[in-house]
């Protein structure tokens, strides 16, 4: 009986035994299974992360790369308008120097005409005087006189004919002066206008505005051109965006205002910011700039040419001057000119300069 029982619980402790190593090894083998699966997944999230970040990489690099070749094109742009404005300079240059050259020809060639003249002339002049010293010596055989004694007598009748002659002259030119003298003055005074003035032509309407490239273009109009619109407004000035490379056109026929839109334009242009509320505020700066400056500059200009007791308003006047120009000549110099010629001229006629 005892061997039957010591017999069943060997039995039974080798069944446990038996139980606990198949039970180790399939879960060895599940472990071992899940390592692998979980290896296998980390690997294939491993090589997906690597592909997109290669794809990532590649983008970046067509991007930079677009980029750069935009900037290249850009560069080759600007050389190659350097190029032609430098060749254009250059061909300037040598139409200058040819037609400089042929000149030159021409006039060495008008001297040696000159030249020739002139010993054509000395030997003609050379000849007379012969021709006269001839002519006197048969007067002086023929009239039995000295050539001194005849000269004498010539010369005294030649000047009682002068004398004559002189004062019909002076009487028929001082009448003649009284009735031409108002027409000669005015051809005297416009003869010397077309003098002094200076022959060439500005703008009266027009203000170009330089940018640095053409992406500020599309900032200065805005979404649906609501920057635009808003300078426009703000400015009254017309702003025209068109291919002109570099470069923005600002137009209206009053130079204050252009001037307004361009000190405006720069400092949104430099700040970066350019929205609506953003341009008013920056245009109502400018014009209140502008408005002190102009009123300085009156003040200034009465102040060095002596004159005091004007009206704010004619101040104000003489201040917009500065930003107008008349035949290539800015109206606040040539209006300062003219109250010093005006000045010199009441000194000269002893009025009050």
């Amino acid at each position: 009986m005892g061997t039957i029982i010591l017999t069943a619980c060997i039995a039974a402790a080798a069944a446990i035994a038996v139980y606990v190593l198949v039970t180790n090894y399939v879960l060895k083998n599940s472990i071992k299974k899940r390592c692998e699966a979980a290896v296998k997944e980390a690997e294939a999230e491993g090589e997906m992360i690597k592909k997109e970040k290669i794809l990532q990489a590649k983008e970046k690099f067509i991007q930079l790369k677009s980029e750069h070749d935009r900037m290249v094109n850009e560069r080759n742009q600007k050389l190659a308008q350097s190029e032609q404005k430098a060749k254009q300079i250059e061909n300037n240059l040598q139409n200058q120097q040819r037609e400089l050259d042929g000149k030159l020809r021409e006039n060495d060639r008008l001297k040696e005409q000159m030249q020739n003249q002139m010993q054509a002339l000395e030997h003609r002049r050379e000849e007379v005087d012969q021709m006269m010293r001839e002519q006197n010596a048969r007067l002086e055989q023929i009239s039995g006189m000295s050539s001194e004694e005849a000269k004498n007598i010539l010369i005294e009748n030649m000047k009682a004919e002068a004398k004559a002659d002189a004062a019909a002259y002076v009487s028929e030119t001082i009448e003649e002066a009284k009735l031409t003298a108002t027409k000669e003055a005015k051809r005297i005074i416009v003869s010397s206008i077309q003098r002094v003035a200076t022959e060439t032509a500005i703008e009266n309407a027009v203000t170009v505005f330089n940018i640095e490239s053409d992406e500020v273009k599309g900032r200065i109009i805005g979404r649906e051109g609501r920057n635009i619109r808003a300078l426009e407004a703000a400015t009254g000035i017309e702003i025209i965006v068109d291919d002109t490379p570099e470069a923005i056109i600002l137009s209206g026929f009053d130079p204050v205002r252009r001037e307004i839109a361009r000190l405006a334009l720069h400092q949104l242009v430099t700040d970066g910011r350019i929205h609506p509320a953003r341009i008013e505020e920056v245009v109502a700066k400018v014009k209140k700039q502008i408005e002190e400056e102009i009123v300085e500059v009156g003040k200034r200009t009465t102040i060095d040419l002596g004159i005091h007791g004007l009206h704010p308003e004619l101040i104000r006047m003489i201040g917009k001057m500065k930003y107008r120009s008349s035949y290539g000549q800015n109206l606040l110099q040539h209006a300062r000119e003219t109250a010093n010629l005006a000045g010199i001229m009441a000194a000269e006629l002893g009025l009050n300069p």
